[in-house]
């Protein structure tokens, strides 16, 4: 009779659990997918040169991108080169992403597909911190654009543009 009771109450329970489990979808990075591959910056300014990749990792768990950009010697300022990692990833049902560049920047991002190939990464600003917005839209002809704003703190609605930039695929995914 104990044994029964603690089977049923352990299906009970089994039951309860599931109940409140959130369904995991198959692939949460998928509106990100289109962005997976080699990208060459064009169109850019004489003395800039640049580009980045988005690859699947951890058994296609996460995304990562990594990107550059080079800036030569000119009259205003001396050479200079840029490097960033980010890491996109699923958790608690959203896509989130973590930025870190070689200025000690760190950017935590929640990520939304607007609609399909194009995605958009946004860090809401605080009292004293800038808010930060990077959009990604895949053109029909193939090209890349993409987008960097910077918001005041406080100020959630006020987005300016940093920087733009266009790029084409140089390698697709492997």
């Amino acid at each position: 009779m104990i044994a029964r009771a603690s089977s049923v109450a352990l299906t009970l329970f089994a039951l309860a659990a599931g109940a409140h489990a959130q369904p995991v979808p198959s692939d949460p990075l998928a509106p990100l997918r289109f962005l997976v591959g080699d990208w060459q910056a064009v169109g850019s300014p004489p003395g800039e040169s640049g580009g980045f990749s988005f690859a699947p990792a951890v058994q296609n768990h996460v995304m990562t991108r990594s990107n550059h950009a080079v800036y030569e010697a000119a009259a205003t300022r001396p050479a200079s080169r840029h490097d960033d990692f980010m890491v996109i990833y699923a958790e608690g049902g959203a896509l989130k992403a973590d930025y870190f560049d070689n200025e000690a920047h760190v950017i935590h991002y929640d990520v939304a597909s607007r609609r399909d190939r194009e995605v958009v990464f946004h860090s809401a600003p605080t009292a004293t911190e800038p808010g930060y917005r990077l959009s990604y839209v895949l053109m029909p002809e193939g090209l890349l654009k993409g987008q960097f704003e910077i918001s005041p703190p406080g100020d959630r609605e006020a987005f300016k543009p940093y920087l733009t930039w266009t790029a084409r695929r140089v390698r697709p995914a492997a």
